[in-house]
């Protein structure tokens, strides 16, 4: 998961499919601007399919619009990114999601979300958050859930959603229920 700028894009070949026929990919070359879950070295280029038709994600190049993007990688300053990967432009994530990159969302890592597609729902587990924008609005990914709320595991080991720009309070961490 990085933050980052495309600056430059080629396509390029990858191999070939099992007929022969050669794989084209884009290459962007990227400026990191900071790494918040990966390897231990900066992401130099992001690959992906040449079109959304076969699940390629289009950047804009040039160096002017910044990114988060959740890819693959393969450790060697290379990811890959899928229309499956999340891939949003900085500007359009709300303060909370861009303060839980830095400190919540680690909160949360031996959490589960479980989605909820239809009402009703229920988690099986204490370990577990129920995300329901899907149910709640719409058919919606992008809903009040993602855009304000972390999941986050709680001192009895516990997981719930937290809401707020402020820290967890201790008070929250300990209590059954928030």
């Amino acid at each position: 998961v990085i933050r980052a700028k495309a600056v430059s894009a080629k396509e390029v070949d990858s191999g070939n499919d099992i007929y022969g026929n050669p794989i084209k990919r884009i290459q962007y070359e990227i400026k990191q601007i900071k790494m918040f879950k990966g390897p231990d070295q900066d992401i130099e280029f992001i690959y992906t399919a040449p079109s959304t038709a076969v699940c390629g994600r289009l950047l804009d190049t040039g160096g002017k619009k910044e990114y988060l993007i959740a890819g693959k990688s393969e450790g060697n300053g290379k990811m890959h990114i899928t229309l499956c990967d999340l891939v949003s432009t900085w500007d359009s994530l709300t303060p909370t999601q861009k303060k839980s990159l830095n400190q919540r969302y680690q909160m949360g890592c031996e959490c589960k979300i479980s989605r909820c597609l239809s009402i009703p729902c229920f988690v099986s587990a204490s370990d577990e958050c129920l995300w329901t924008d899907w149910a709640m609005e719409k058919n919606n990914v992008d809903g009040r859930q993602a855009k304000h709320y972390a999941c986050i595991k709680r001192s009895d080991g516990s997981c719930a959603w937290y809401r707020g720009m402020a820290p967890p309070k201790q008070e929250f961490l300990d209590i059954e229920d928030p």
